[in-house]
């Protein structure tokens, strides 16, 4: 990816990288030639003092199980440091911010958050 990426999230992701040490800056070169994409539409996460893991898959409301339970297939696990998750959070939360100020406020109650 060589382009400046600014489109609909205001994202920047060509801005300097921080290493995990948080110290030293400098331009980083987006290759995205063995890059994947997949749909998630749950989230979990847990974390430990090494790292911190996030969970992703989907379900569908319409397969809950007998017992009431909805049914997850987890599909993707990615395993962060922590200085590489406060990153993502710190522009996941500016991202977002952006989001709901052009697209109105994401309520969540405490079965979906």
């Amino acid at each position: 990816m060589s382009k400046k990426d600014t489109s609909e999230t205001g994202a920047d992701i060509d801005a300097p990288f921080a290493s995990d040490s948080g110290t030293s800056r400098a331009p980083v070169a987006w290759d995205d030639s063995h890059m994947q994409t997949a749909f998630a539409n749950v989230v979990n996460i847990q974390g430990t003092r090494e790292q911190v893991e996030l969970f992703f898959g989907t379900h569908s409301s319409w397969n809950a199980l007998g017992d009431g339970q909805v049914k997850v297939e987890l599909t993707n696990r990615m395993i962060l440091t922590p200085y590489a998750a406060k990153r993502l959070n710190t522009i996941l939360t500016r991202v977002m911010r952006e989001y709901e100020a052009r697209h109105g406020v994401l309520t969540m109650d405490e079965t979906t958050g």
